[in-house]
């Protein structure tokens, strides 16, 4: 079973314009969708079509719409009772797959809350393989609330991944060795936040086809006890750095063919999503890699909120290769 936290949920309501947003002027909407949000979320639900046990720990009034449209999306759930409506997200897709996004905070944690989570999470990691921890942080919640989860879980047994930004990210980064997780899953911004280097850079030499920054970025942070870095790179694709069976860093970089990118809402889920599949079914480093590439790209093809749910590994077109 693979557990994922999502600290603060959100319905994610994705609205594709007739054409390209207008700052102050009337845009006319041609489609709208509401689904069950938030990253911990979107990875359950991802893991749960592709035939894994998947459990999602969400904090939400117990008759909250969120809580049917999880139920209705086929994921299990384990509802932390919480105060006040999860928050609606709305997503703008232009024509062309450019994507506004306006975020609700979310209701105010209390102390209450986060204890019956800590207590829950604790629970399901021992029967887990993997605890996911991803999204941002509602309101009320210390900035160190991930970092002290990672030291909480390391008896259950379970591996814990985590994906997150800025206050948490860095928030978990200073209590490395003691909090570094089994996988951190940022993208080239995210991963300059852990590294304390300039994420743009980063990603603009990636772009440009210089992955030797990345890979030495991540390296540091294998460095400080991470285990495994996985880095999503947009439309360049994604780097892996992990140890192989010397524990010796090895990198990979995956990319896919081009795709038509409709909206990148989720990728980042998605990705993470298809590593864990692969890892599940014990793929090498590169596999996962495959997986996690192959999964972000579909999503990204998707329209507003879209999920790869159920994809076909036999579909997959990844072209992997060693970096080092």
């Amino acid at each position: 079973m693979i557990v994922t936290l999502t600290m603060n949920p959100s319905v994610d309501r994705s609205a594709t314009l007739a054409a390209p947003l207008t700052l102050g002027g009337v845009n006319r909407i041609a489609e709208s969708h509401d689904s069950p949000g938030g990253k911990g979320v979107n990875v359950a639900r991802v893991l749960a079509a592709g035939g894994i046990e998947a459990t999602a720990v969400f904090p939400a009034p117990r008759h909250d719409p969120f809580v049917t449209m999880c139920a209705e999306s086929g994921v299990p759930a384990t509802v932390v009772p919480a105060e006040g409506p999860v928050r609606v997200n709305l997503t703008l897709a232009d024509p062309d797959g450019t994507t506004t996004k306006i975020n609700a905070p979310g209701p105010v944690a209390t102390a209450e809350m986060l204890d019956r989570v800590r207590a829950d999470v604790s629970g399901l990691a021992g029967r887990a393989t993997w605890v996911v921890l991803s999204g941002s942080l509602p309101r009320g919640v210390p900035a160190g609330f991930y970092a002290d989860l990672v030291t909480e879980l390391r008896g259950t047994g379970a591996r814990i991944a985590v994906d997150t930004s800025d206050a948490p990210l860095a928030a978990l980064a200073a209590r490395f060795p003691s909090a570094a997780p089994d996988l951190v899953k940022p993208n080239g911004e995210e991963l300059g936040q852990l590294a304390g280097v300039d994420g743009v850079e980063l990603e603009r030499r990636a772009a440009d086809g210089d992955l030797a920054p990345v890979v030495e970025t991540a390296r540091t942070l294998r460095a400080t006890g991470v285990g495994a870095v996985l880095v999503t790179l947009g439309g360049a694709g994604a780097v892996l750095v992990d140890g192989g069976d010397d524990d010796d860093d090895q990198a990979w970089f995956a990319t896919t063919p081009p795709v038509r990118v409709r909206s990148t809402v989720g990728a980042g889920d998605s990705a993470l999503a298809g590593y864990l599949l692969a890892d599940s079914r014990g793929a090498p480093p590169e596999e996962r890699l495959a997986w996690a590439v192959c999964h972000g790209s579909v999503a990204a093809s998707l329209a507003g909120t879209g999920l790869p749910l159920g994809l076909d590994p036999d579909s997959f077109r990844a072209t992997v290769r060693r970096l080092d």
